[in-house]
């Protein structure tokens, strides 16, 4: 192993005591079909694939199952609440999911409306305290407020999950700085989740010091999903080296690269 495989190798993280070694997440929605949905999951490299358990078919074997194409004992599967508009709906929702697959670790998000679905964070915090209540570890789609932030982690959130822009736009990151701010805040992991649209997006959240970004439509929409997706992989990682490298001061002028002193 060279000393750049060996950098990354060790450069993994945690989400409720599992550790992962890629920081892309990746969803199952939008693809022309599961097979393609299953190639890019492997161009991506990703580790963990995130599922609307309303809209994808994961128990019932007289349809075609994602489980067929996208092997669960290979990857770590996250049941998530797409579609959810109240705290109730969302853990009815995660309840059948843990029934039906026995997953723990799931992915929350309530939605205030449908035009920019937006999370209701008065719903997520309810819908967050019963889930935490009921064994489960919710990982929590929420808006870019720091302070919404930390009241989901006090709720006993395992990973925050902040919006860069609105689900499905492709906008990339609106505000760094409230980004930035939740990373420094925060004593579990974050994750940008929705707006990312190209792979400079997704190396602007790694660099802001998030640990990880979920995405589905950037690359489902893509002309070539699966470029796309080893697009993403090398952005996230090269983001990543980035803000692990420790980037140069921002300077108002010029500051040579050469010396000025003893020219000819």
């Amino acid at each position: 192993m060279n000393a750049m495989n060996e950098i990354e190798a060790s450069d993994s993280w945690s989400v409720a005591g599992q550790s992962f070694t890629s920081r892309l997440i990746v969803g199952t929605g939008k693809y022309k079909s599961f097979e393609q949905n299953a190639a890019a999951v492997e161009a991506s490299g990703a580790e963990i694939v995130t599922v609307a358990v309303r809209r994808v078919n994961v128990s019932d074997p007289n349809q075609p199952l994602l489980t067929d194409f996208i092997d669960p004992k290979r990857y770590t599967y996250l049941p998530n609440t797409a579609g959810c508009f109240t705290a109730e709906d969302a853990i009815r929702t995660l309840r059948l999911a843990r029934e039906a697959g026995g997953w723990e670790l799931v992915k929350l998000e309530v939605l205030g409306e449908a035009k920019t679905l937006y999370p209701d964070m008065r719903e997520t915090l309810k819908a967050t305290e019963v889930l935490v209540a009921e064994g489960f570890k919710p990982m929590v789609y929420c808006v870019d407020d720091p302070i919404a932030a930390k009241q989901l982690e006090e709720a006993g959130a395992v990973a925050i999950m902040p919006l860069g822009a609105p689900i499905g736009s492709g906008l990339g990151i609106q505000n760094r700085v409230t980004i930035r701010l939740i990373v420094e805040g925060a004593g579990v992991p974050v994750l940008v989740d929705a707006g990312v649209g190209t792979a400079s997006d997704a190396a602007v959240a790694m660099e802001l010091g998030c640990d990880g970004v979920l995405m589905n439509t950037a690359i489902a929409e893509a002309k070539d999903p699966i470029m796309m997706a080893r697009a993403m992989k090398a952005a996230v990682e090269s983001g990543r080296l980035a803000y692990r490298a420790g980037r140069m001061g921002q300077r108002r002028y010029a500051d040579p690269s050469s010396p000025l002193a003893g020219l000819i």
